[in-house]
């Protein structure tokens, strides 16, 4: 008999900014077949990405812990084994788990984000795979493993040398990188290869459920939208050869992408990045609206768990940073998330509950039926108690509202940033790590563990107006809770709870169904 639980499609638009979804009211229409996803699913108003930056957050949503917790927080590192992660978990219970990445940090680093994945589709890099090489004959497929393995460990050699990552961002190489070795991957190719797979699952008898995972990078700098995708969505800047001009020497920049703002752009300048960004947004939309109509002509929508969401926003000049390296700002992790499911998620509901994305992991498992053995002092044992399913019937939600952030900087840009401008470094802190606390409509941000911002968002969503002047009892009760937030989340860390007794029942559960040995 087939396996009667659902299949389950986890979407990450890279680097998509909430605000530039027509969803999330942007008055252009950038994002149709997500729309009309949304409509027929639970739409998240409140959802906060748990980090600023692809690889912590997106090891959040794998685990379900906060970056303080996993710890994965630079390139060059790696996910401790301690915590399963939601692949391997659906793995183990007897999913087929495919991943359609094209962002090399997630597909091609060596940093513990593939774990779990029966097949693993890289779309980025010197050397991607994709499933029709299944087809090829062994020669072909050795000497492409080979290839494969011989750019993996370029790749990672970049991740680890602040030489040769910063000799990489200059302005000669960069547009080589950006345009000859897949950086930003093939969204096309990657929709058009999960539609075969899924098509083919879903007609061969599906006799176990599938997990795919689907990251999309359209929306990542450098911007390189078509010409008649900026005609629609910029046509005031679209035919402009001073804008042209300026957007060909900030795509070949690399270091600016992520660096502050210093001078700070000028209006025009930032409407044209804007412009291209805008563009890129609903070119990429487009794309995915070819996988959605699949779903939903084939039926599979009706009987999959699809949760759309991005791992982070990008700057572009806001605050006077650019890229998503430092801060905690809406614009980087005030993130879309929709879920269709009908068994759980209601059509046509806009939760307006603080949430964090990380329960993503929970919210998968308890959809499907799976609640891993784990022990009770482990942050994820309430698998049911954190779905995100919660906040959306009416219970008071287990956290309350009470959500976080966390910016820990990436210190290859750091790095980077000492030799074109060190001045910054001290002046805008840029080592030091930010948090931010959100309670109902206010927010509060850190640096270093002081105040920079207080922000009532309901009047407020752009963080214009700090407010911690007048405020300063909210703001000292939500220092002490950042205090306590981070006290905790490193109390849970896998070799702080190392130490704790685990009963043999649970030992005995982990080892029967292969989480440890």
């Amino acid at each position: 008999m087939a396996d009667k639980r659902p299949d389950v499609l986890l979407i990450i638009l890279d680097t998509t900014r909430r605000d530039r979804l027509s969803s999330y009211g942007y008055p252009r229409q950038t994002s149709p077949h997500f729309d009309t996803f949304a409509q027929k699913a639970t739409l998240f108003e409140r959802a906060i990405a748990p980090a600023q930056w692809t690889v912590p957050s997106h090891a959040s949503m794998f685990t379900g812990v906060y970056p303080s917790t996993h710890q994965l927080t630079q390139a060059g590192e790696r996910l401790s084994g301690s915590y399963p992660t939601l692949a391997e978990i659906l793995q183990v219970e007897g999913y087929r788990t495919a991943a359609f990445c094209n962002n090399p940090l997630v597909g091609v680093l060596d940093n513990g984000l593939q774990r779990g994945f029966g097949e693993f589709y890289n779309y980025a890099g010197a050397a991607p795979n994709r499933p029709d090489d299944l087809h090829k004959s062994q020669v072909r497929k050795a000497v492409a493993r080979r290839w494969r393995r011989f750019a993996s460990r370029v790749s990672n050699t970049f991740a680890h040398s602040d030489w040769m990552f910063r000799t990489a961002l200059h302005p000669r190489f960069a547009p080589l990188w950006t345009r000859y070795i897949n950086y930003k991957g093939d969204t096309a190719r990657s929709i058009d290869d999960l539609i075969g797979v899924f098509s083919q699952h879903r007609a061969g008898g599906r006799q176990q459920p599938l997990f795919a995972f689907l990251n999309l990078m359209g929306a990542h700098m450098p911007y390189h939208p078509p010409q008649d995708y900026l005609d629609r969505f910029a046509p005031e800047i679209s035919r402009d050869p001073a804008a042209l001009r300026f957007m060909r020497s900030f795509n070949a920049d690399a270091a600016r992408w992520a660096s502050p703002t210093d001078p700070p752009l000028t209006e025009w300048q930032q409407a044209v990045i804007d412009g291209f960004y805008t563009a890129e947004v609903a070119y990429q939309d487009y794309h995915l609206g070819r996988l959605l109509n699949m779903l939903r002509t084939s039926g599979a929508l009706d009987d999959t768990l699809v949760l759309i969401t991005a791992d982070h926003g990008e700057g572009h000049g806001d605050h006077q940073f650019f890229g998503h390296s430092f801060v905690v700002y809406q614009e980087l992790v005030h993130v879309p998330l929709a879920i269709h499911y009908p068994d759980r998620f209601p059509a046509g509901i806009r939760a307006t509950t603080n949430i964090s994305t990380r329960r993503i992991f929970h919210t998968v498992l308890e959809s499907v039926g799976i609640r891993p053995p784990l022990d009770e002092a482990d942050p994820n044992a309430n698998i049911s108690g954190l779905t995100l399913a919660r906040a959306t019937n009416g219970v008071p939600d287990i956290e309350g509202g009470l959500v976080f952030a966390e910016a820990f900087p990436p210190m290859t840009m750091v790095k980077t940033i000492q030799h074109r401008a060190p001045a910054l470094i001290e002046r805008l802190r840029l080592t030091q790590v930010r948090r931010g606390v959100y309670l109902d409509a206010r927010k509060l941000a850190v640096v270093g563990g002081q105040a920079e911002g207080y922000f009532d968002l309901q009047d407020d969503p752009s963080e214009m107006h700090d407010l911690s002047g007048q405020h300063s009892a909210e703001v000292a009760a939500l220092q002490a809770i950042i205090g306590q937030f981070v006290a905790a989340a490193q109390q849970q860390r896998p070799e702080s709870i190392a130490d704790a007794p685990v009963s043999e029942d649970v030992l005995d559960n982990l080892r029967a169904l292969g989480y440890i040995e």
